[in-house]
């Protein structure tokens, strides 16, 4: 099924459908602000296994949680110092991902053999609503093609992935970039991946 939602004004109904889906154990492609990705329940075991599938991922590689604001980060991600909290004050939302040590709330298959976790909050009014009303995180992984390449039509989205997930979210093309990956779970801050985010803060 495809779902045509408002990119700048998504309308309430047609989330709160979609969050049903998310509930049961579904898989949605949904718009962020760096790409289309794939996204589930992050309570759901089986949901998450499914993503790693469809993306045919070891288990060891992370998916990032996607949060609707830094107060709830705090759950999952632990020993956040005062300069990352400032830093993801200035970035988020916005196109970043921050990788942190992971508390317990992660779940096994989801944090990494460091025991690490990425977060993200995504400028995108599609995603914010989509957590808002689902209540809690959700999983998350880009969508790409076999070669690699982010698929940024939705019209591409449904003829090769309307098999594979219960949703897909149209909320136009999206100009695709992966998101700028900075770790902190060490001393020092360390850029993972030069991404859409610009670097203000190293």
């Amino acid at each position: 099924m495809i779902l045509a939602i408002h990119d700048k004004n998504p309308q309430q109904r047609l989330i709160e459908q979609v969050c049903r889906v998310l509930y049961k154990g579904g898989i949605i492609i949904y718009p962020t602000d760096t790409v289309y990705a794939y996204g589930c329940d992050s309570a759901n075991r089986q949901a998450i296994e499914q993503i790693y599938r469809l993306k045919k991922f070891n288990k060891k590689k992370p998916l990032s949680f996607i949060f609707q604001d830094i107060s709830s980060i705090s759950g999952y991600a632990k020993n956040v110092s005062n300069d990352a909290f400032k830093i993801m004050k200035k970035a988020l939302p916005g196109p970043y991902t921050f990788i942190f040590n992971a508390t317990k709330m992660v779940p096994a298959i989801l944090a990494t053999n460091q025991k690490t976790v990425g977060v993200r909050i995504p400028d995108n009014k599609i995603a914010q609503a989509l957590v808002a009303s689902l209540g809690r995180p959700i999983m998350s992984a880009s969508v790409n093609n076999m070669d690699g390449e982010y698929v940024i039509e939705p019209i591409m989205l449904e003829k090769v992935y309307k098999n594979e997930v219960d949703i897909i979210i149209d909320s136009g093309p999206i100009i695709s970039a992966p998101s700028t990956v900075v770790d902190f779970s060490g001393s020092f801050p360390e850029i993972i991946r030069y991404g859409k985010g610009e670097i203000f803060f190293m």
